[in-house]
């Protein structure tokens, strides 16, 4: 499913997915209505403490070196706004920040929390999935770590120049993790 052009045909089939794809298709169903979206990446870490792992998974998800996160900003009564469709309600029992009752215009939670630089921390709450920044503002503003890309492919190159620098050993960790996440996931749906 990381194919930008199939990837929201191919959530639509199967019924689920990861971050990537609910946001290549929900950008496309924000564009048929006429709104402006751009997309936001974060940098992120997968040993986040909320998140309620087994023992096991915990350590995997330690070993896993940075990941990225795909959500969108989208421009609504012309403020951008953080549109994340991440995690399904079911999740919420793992730890995970579901957006229950969104009002479709604020801004909903991250699904991850964002890496952010150190002069950041100064000015904005860290560790959170809360949005930061000024409800009213107009203007498409970038957090730090966060890299904004007009459209799929701009996406899924920055994306992939990301992702190639990891090593053998990284990937090879990131390959024992997803597996058992996926498989916690299901159990955490059941």
């Amino acid at each position: 499913m990381s194919d930008p052009k199939t990837a929201p045909e191919q959530i639509l089939s199967a019924g689920k997915g990861y971050c990537g794809p609910k946001h290549y298709l929900l950008a496309a169903m924000y564009r048929k209505l006429g709104l402006e979206v751009v997309f936001a990446t974060f940098p992120f870490l997968w040993n986040d403490p909320d998140l309620r792992y087994s023992p096991d998974l915990r350590t995997l998800a330690a070993a896993v070196p940075i990941a990225y996160h795909l959500a969108c900003r989208v421009r609504i009564n012309g403020r951008w706004v953080l549109v994340d469709t991440t995690w399904d309600p079911p999740l919420a029992r793992g730890g995970f920040p579901v957006n229950e009752h969104w009002d479709g215009l604020s801004e909903t939670r991250c699904a991850v929390k964002p890496l952010r630089s150190a002069v950041r921390t100064v000015y904005c709450r860290t560790a959170t999935n809360e949005p930061c920044r000024n409800n009213l503002e107009k203007e498409l503003h970038t957090l730090d770590g966060e890299q904004a890309t007009v459209d799929e492919a701009a996406h899924h190159r920055y994306y992939l120049q990301k992702t190639a620098m990891r090593t053998p050993e990284e990937s090879e960790k990131i390959s024992r993790f997803y597996p058992a996440f996926e498989e916690w996931l299901e159990s955490l749906r059941a």
